[in-house]
């Protein structure tokens, strides 16, 4: 039997092996960034960059996952593509509560001596289990792998809670609370679907591992019995719990992630959105020397629609020119509402030629459309810039986008212009009008 000396020791030993961990995870994750940075700048440079709005979002508010119902049928996420937690927040929530409960575990397995015999495998299971963590979180590049990280956590907990209870009395172990710990945790974070299969992971490996160190042709006693009821119940207890609280919160973050970014009229981006996307754009710009076009578009007359109609039918008039807007553009591309009736778009690796041609094509369709009820039909006066040709940067180029869009205006509304000393105004005639006629030139 180890003396209390070496029990001392074991623990000392223990503790320091965590405390060198601990002290080493930011180094670990220095080196995992800077290889991470490394290999998306090599990514970067060989293969063509898009604008990704759901990175936008993710910088502007705390991303969700999107929730589910009672089945686990994911319901519709906001436009932005939120489909995650926050992620610094988590993983600093479950290093904290791992590597905290490791310490416990070593401490309570060398100072009650309760478990002296296999108080070696303890402090092996500890030791393996914190290496694997460390790992997993700190060392760890993005790999497909790492984006299984969240699942990878789950069954190392589940094998680390299966084997300390196996050494530690099986059915009759302390330790057993730690099955609901984990499915109840668990299912804050994750929708129904996952929750019920990790509850059924978390129910078998408590069985599989009180039944299997029962010596053999005996049973679990009375007590032992309903002390797995018990732990049985509350783990599926805490797992309803879990779900029902985290649906509710991913609701009602994706919900303040919506009212954050998108308008509430039109359902494009707001302003705010918008800046962040185009600051993103510039600064991506700069680094790789790819152009983007920006494209500003203004209802034509439609304090008139408001007068004439009613302000309830210059909100459908809105809606529609977005309808249109949001249907013109590419994926990629970022349309938002910039001011009451104006509009913009984001159009990344465009050259002018491309955002002419879109910029065209929805005013066409703007003014073939026409809304019932409204004559004369919506037109919209739009501009065209570019960078880095027009404004280096984002205060410069909206400055040319407004410019090249009143250009237009003072030509005689309903067309494109462009930003320049002398801005041309260029009308394409729809397939019915025939060819293609040059406007005129607004000196």
């Amino acid at each position: 039997m180890p003396t209390t000396s070496e029990i001392v020791l074991a623990t000392i030993a223990i503790l320091a092996t965590i405390a060198f961990a601990l002290l080493l995870a930011p180094t670990f994750v220095w080196v995992r960034r800077r290889m991470t940075a490394s290999s998306e700048q090599d990514k970067e440079a060989k293969t063509e960059g898009t604008l990704d709005p759901k990175a936008i979002a993710r910088e502007l508010t705390v991303p969700t996952r999107a929730a589910a119902d009672d089945e686990g049928n994911p319901e519709p996420a906001p436009p932005i593509g939120a489909t995650a937690p926050d992620p610094t927040l988590e993983a600093r929530i479950i290093r904290i509560v791992s590597w905290a409960f490791l310490m416990a575990v070593a401490v309570f397995a060398a100072a009650s001596g309760l478990w002296n015999l296999s108080l070696p495998q303890i402090v092996i299971l500890v030791a393996v289990t914190g290496e694997a963590l460390l790992i997993l979180q700190d060392v760890l590049p993005r790999t497909p792998l790492r984006r299984a990280q969240g699942p990878l956590q789950g069954l190392l907990a589940l094998a680390f809670a299966s084997g300390l209870v196996g050494l530690t009395g099986g059915l009759d172990s302390p330790f057993t609370f730690i099955f609901p710990l984990i499915v109840g945790a668990g299912a804050l974070l994750v929708t129904p679907r996952i929750a019920l299969i990790l509850a059924t992971l978390a129910t078998a490996a408590y069985l599989a591992t009180g039944m299997l160190v029962l010596p053999a042709g005996t049973a679990p006693g009375t007590g032992s019995l309903v002390q797995m009821l018990v732990n049985l119940t509350g783990l599926y207890l805490l797992a309803y719990i879990g779900t029902s609280v985290g649906r509710e919160q991913r609701r009602a973050r994706d919900a303040a992630i919506r009212l954050s970014t998108v308008d509430s009229l039109t359902g494009l981006y707001n302003r705010t959105f918008f800046f962040s996307a185009l600051e993103r754009e510039i600064a991506r710009g700069d680094r790789s020397g790819r152009a983007f076009c920006l494209v500003m578009l203004d209802l034509d007359d439609l304090k008139a629609v408001n007068d004439r109609y009613g302000h309830v039918a210059g909100d459908q008039v809105l809606r529609a020119v977005s309808d249109v807007v949001r249907n013109g553009v590419r994926k990629i591309d970022v349309a938002a509402r910039y001011g009451g009736d104006e509009f913009v778009a984001l159009l990344p690796e465009t050259d002018p030629t491309g955002g002419w041609v879109l910029a065209e094509k929805i005013r066409l369709t703007v003014s073939e459309q026409g809304m019932p009820g409204i004559d004369p039909a919506p037109t919209v006066s739009v501009g065209v810039v570019s960078y880095p040709a027009d404004g280096r940067s984002a205060d410069a180029l909206l400055v040319s986008a407004d410019r090249a869009m009143y250009a237009s205006k003072r030509g005689g509304k309903n067309r494109v212009a462009r930003a320049a000393a002398e801005p041309m105004m260029v009308t394409i005639e729809s397939h019915e009008g025939g060819r293609a006629r040059e406007g005129g030139r607004a000196g």
